[in-house]
């Protein structure tokens, strides 16, 4: 065999896929064949930093990515405005003027997580003993308020993110060490609830109370301890979510309604878990956000 035929057989052989080294053959890693291999490491990734960064007890908040700080949704409310005033026949610009209406309204919500937030990191990284993480799902909305609420006072702060169809970027409050990139909903609410002390949950839509539902499931089958479930909004929650009529209906035990806790304000939901933890507030100080 003439040199230049073996080498070109060689180079044949480094340019399969076959000689490629199990950990660099991307395409293999990504097949159906591999998938109990992706979602351990995406289990192990998480549980190796958390470990490392001594993580062991977290304050999980829920609620929309679509949800704007009052900031914005005033913003929004006066684009909007303008656009009526040159087109006030046109149908479009008034659903868009409804949309705003309603994001004002709703933005309360994005300055009680960031309040919230704001107040309990204030109160649990002051007590060695107890100390609490936040960990939001990563993205915009309530989410980016309740990472934003622990920046702001220099607390540490979690963000599962996840791959999506439409990219959802991380929020820019979450620690850079602890901001994770899920490619499964499954190992991603697997690490929201292993650490979890408490869950927060604000108003929001499918992917909120689908997280909402697991965690009710868990607690009343006794799959994981029973914790403080808060929800802000008793208005909203009340239309969203019946559990009355669940109950009168026989669908769940009357017992099940008391696995949630109505609130609404940041003060509120802080002192429950202060003493479900049994950790010493003295008297809360009201804690106002500006803009910025």
């Amino acid at each position: 065999m003439k040199n230049e035929e073996r080498q070109s057989l060689i180079d044949k052989i480094r340019q399969a896929s076959a000689y490629l080294p199990a950990t660099e053959d991307l395409d293999w890693l990504n097949s159906d064949e591999t998938r109990a291999l992706r979602l351990q490491l995406e289990y192990l990734k998480v549980e190796h930093a958390l470990l490392k960064h001594k993580i062991t007890r977290t304050v999980v908040v829920y609620g929309s990515a679509r949800i704007m700080s009052p900031e914005t949704a005033q913003a929004y409310l006066a684009q909007a405005q303008d656009l009526v005033d040159a087109n006030p026949r046109d149908t479009e610009t008034a659903g868009m003027m409804a949309d705003a209406q309603r994001q004002v309204r709703y933005s309360h919500y994005y300055n009680e997580s960031r309040r919230f937030t704001h107040l309990m990191s204030e109160l649990f990284q002051n007590n060695a003993c107890f100390e609490c993480a936040v960990v939001t799902g990563g993205g915009p909305g309530i989410m980016e308020a309740a990472n934003r609420g622990a920046f702001e006072v220099g607390s540490r702060s979690i963000g599962l993110n996840i791959t999506l169809p439409h990219e959802q970027e991380p929020n820019p409050y979450i620690t850079p060490e602890l901001a994770f990139h899920f490619r499964y909903f499954a190992l991603r609410k697997m690490h929201f609830l292993l650490r979890a002390r408490a869950l927060v949950v604000f108003p929001g839509g499918y992917g909120t109370l689908d997280e909402l539902f697991e965690v009710l499931t868990l607690v009343q089958t006794r799959k994981m301890a029973p914790i403080p479930i808060l929800l802000f909004g008793k208005q909203f929650w009340d239309q969203a979510l019946n559990l009355d009529f669940l109950a009168d209906q026989g669908m769940i035990g009357h017992e099940d309604v008391a696995l949630v806790t109505h609130v609404e304000q940041a003060e509120e939901a802080v002192e429950i878990l202060a003493q479900h933890f049994n950790v010493q507030t003295g008297p809360l100080e009201a804690c106002s956000v500006g803009a910025g």
